[in-house]
């Protein structure tokens, strides 16, 4: 069986791995001159930076990868825990080191609230359920027919779906600082904590099960791995290639055609692009779509932007931890912003990635790598980055030097940065959105966009936007979900 995969970040070179070792011939199709999608890797004279996921969970997935084929992943890859998740820094310039030290984590609780010990192993115990259900038995299930939902629906309810993560937080923890930090996983895969269901405080579950690593030489290190594993189980990787149509013919998938014109034949088309964008600009014209579909295609709402500012020092920050989360004096109002009204607002949040922290070839002898994202309005905003992009970068420069890195605008020797315009036109998503459809509970398993095709014989899905989600451990078990539908 001839398939191609479209799209070479983790959610499409975990689709074709998991298809060559089930016997299909594969050919991956990439529009850039290197492979990642998000976990691109840019170098600039000597800085080495991850484009984007750093924060790697459940390894088992990757390492699965390498297992399809009776390979050792520790010959390809180097991935290593962390002793600090991530360091949280209050506008009062409190902080907090959250881990997987429970002793450590109840001692800090402690500090802040002592009314919130008790709950906080309530909410643990809880969010475990939660991780049971929706990520070791259902991650990986195929939402692709109505009663697959309906038989989920009771268990879902049962765990409280229906509330928000911020929610399910509040009703086991009073104190705000806790509050905000215990939320916060949804705006990890593109969720705001007030509207994404409950069901995503597995996250907080996931993360202590298996810890948070990171991949040494960077996450591109992963990429570069199964690229290697690729290319000896015979996996043709194009690159340099985009995907202009899909070739259809009576709703039937058998090939694509490519920007140089080239056509190539196919049984079956498995697409790691953002869904609606392919459905809108890459499927024929003249097959149009059930009423039904268009209306789930056009009431999506999508998650929010990022605004990524990558620098390099000529000082060596060794205060600053590996991950650090700084929020702003805002919470909710900000998050509505950025969600609701789609404006900018001062009063950012933002998440600091120092891979220097853990490992020293990301920079120079003597220099300092950072990655900053902060979370802004999608492109339906109508924001000029054009004219806003410098603005929002030194206003971040600013909200840095003030918090934790003294002296930074005079010892930045490095840098550039990324917006939603990035996202739209080099990474095909719809309104530049950082991580496809929001994760709310209408958004949800069968209610996203289906890993099989509704309208398209022969053609899947992958990657963010198609169940299960967003990060790492979503796009790969979306990948997984193909070895039930083959």
């Amino acid at each position: 069986m001839n398939s191609i995969v479209i799209g070479s970040g983790f959610g499409g070179i975990a689709a074709a791995l998991r298809l060559k070792a089930k016997g299909h011939n594969v050919k991956l199709i990439e529009k850039h001159p290197d492979l990642g999608g998000r976990a691109r890797v840019f170098k600039k004279n000597g800085f080495i930076y991850d484009a984007g996921p750093t924060v790697i969970t459940a390894p088992y997935l990757i390492n699965e990868l390498f297992e399809l084929f009776n390979k050792d992943p520790k010959n390809y890859i180097e991935l290593t825990p962390l002793k600090i998740w991530y360091q949280f820094i209050f506008e009062d310039k409190t902080k907090f080191n959250y881990s997987g030290d429970e002793i450590e984590m109840r001692d800090q609780i402690e500090k802040l609230s002592k009314e919130d010990v008790n709950g906080y192993e309530k909410l643990v115990k809880f969010t475990k359920k939660i991780f049971d259900k929706g990520f070791l038995e259902l991650a990986d299930v195929p939402f692709d027919k109505p009663f697959v939902m309906m038989q989920q629906l009771p268990a879902l309810l049962k765990l409280k779906s229906y509330k928000s993560v911020y929610s399910l937080v509040s009703s086991y923890i009073k104190n705000e600082k806790l509050r905000r930090m215990l939320s916060m996983h949804p705006l990890l895969v593109g969720g705001n904590p007030f509207t994404t269901t409950s069901i995503y405080g597995l996250i907080l579950y996931l993360e202590k099960k298996w810890g948070i690593h990171y991949s040494v030489g960077g996450t591109g290190n992963i990429i570069k791995g199964l690229e290697k594993l690729m290319n000896e189980v015979g996996i043709e990787i194009i690159k340099n290639s985009e995907v202009t149509e899909i070739i259809s013919k009576n709703n039937k998938i058998s090939g694509v055609k490519l920007n140089n014109d080239n056509e190539i034949g196919a049984d079956n088309v498995v697409c790691n692009a953002d869904p609606p964008v392919f459905y809108e600009k890459m499927l024929s014209k003249s097959n149009e779509n059930s009423m039904l579909f268009n209306w789930k295609k056009n009431r999506m709402e999508y998650s929010m932007g990022l605004f990524v500012y990558y620098f390099g020092t000529k000082k060596i920050y060794e205060n600053v931890e590996h991950h650090t989360i700084k929020f702003g004096e805002k919470y909710k109002e900000h998050l509505d912003d950025i969600f609701d009204k789609k404006k900018l607002n001062n009063d950012i949040s933002y998440y600091l990635h120092r891979p220097t922290a853990t490992d020293k070839t990301m920079a120079p002898d003597g220099n300092d790598c950072f990655y900053v994202l902060v979370p802004v309005p999608n492109n339906q905003s109508k924001i000029n980055w054009e004219t806003e992009g410098e603005k929002m970068k030194n206003l971040v420069i600013e909200k840095m030097e003030k918090d934790l890195m003294p002296d930074l605008k005079n010892n930045i020797v490095e840098d550039f940065y990324l917006t939603p315009d990035y996202f739209e036109k080099e990474l095909n998503t719809k309104f530049g959105s950082g991580f496809s459809i929001q994760p709310k509970f209408t958004q949800s398993a069968y209610f996203r966009f289906h890993n099989k095709s509704e309208i398209y014989d022969g053609l899947y899905f992958v990657g963010a936007g198609t169940h299960p989600g967003a990060g790492v451990p979503g796009v790969l078990s979306s990948a997984k979900v193909l070895d039930k539908l083959f």
